[in-house]
């Protein structure tokens, strides 16, 4: 499992020119997901995530959590995360997990950062053709991986 977590200022997606989740700041998260991915690597991610301490305190240090600065979460499934272009010019995906096992691992790790995290995570639409704006703030964007 795979996630580009992306600190934004304000988030938007939508589909067929219809909002479908919106943040002000907070964590842009792309979440891809491979064949062996299990429940273990999404609780490992959600903490990860929960913990992040990517903003700034009152001396400018990259310091505090999202939950520190009352931020929200906007969560895309992205299987291009396990594209590979090494041979070619079109990318494999076949690293890419299949929709009927990505989706409820996806749907889990968001459900983790809700429950056990407390945490606002608005979401896209598994398997859509999405439209995603965002400032990335800083820009500070980190890459984790299970």
């Amino acid at each position: 499992m795979k996630i580009v977590l992306q600190r934004c200022s304000r988030a938007e997606v939508r589909i067929d020119g219809e909002t479908v989740g919106r943040i002000g700041t907070g964590f842009v998260i792309l979440v891809g997901i491979t064949h062996s991915d299990t429940r273990e690597d999404a609780d490992f991610l959600a903490k990860k995530v929960a913990g992040m301490r990517v903003f700034e305190d009152a001396e400018g240090k990259m310091n505090l959590s999202l939950a520190e600065v009352g931020g929200r979460i906007l969560s895309i499934s992205q299987f291009t995360l396990y594209g590979n272009a090494r041979k070619g010019n079109r990318p494999s995906f076949i690293e890419a997990a299949r929709p009927e096992v990505a989706e409820p691992l996806y749907n889990y790790f968001n459900q983790v950062l809700r429950e056990q995290y407390g945490l606002h995570v608005e979401t896209g639409r598994f398997g859509a053709n999405m439209q995603v704006d965002f400032v990335n703030d800083g820009p500070v964007t980190i890459i984790v991986d299970s």
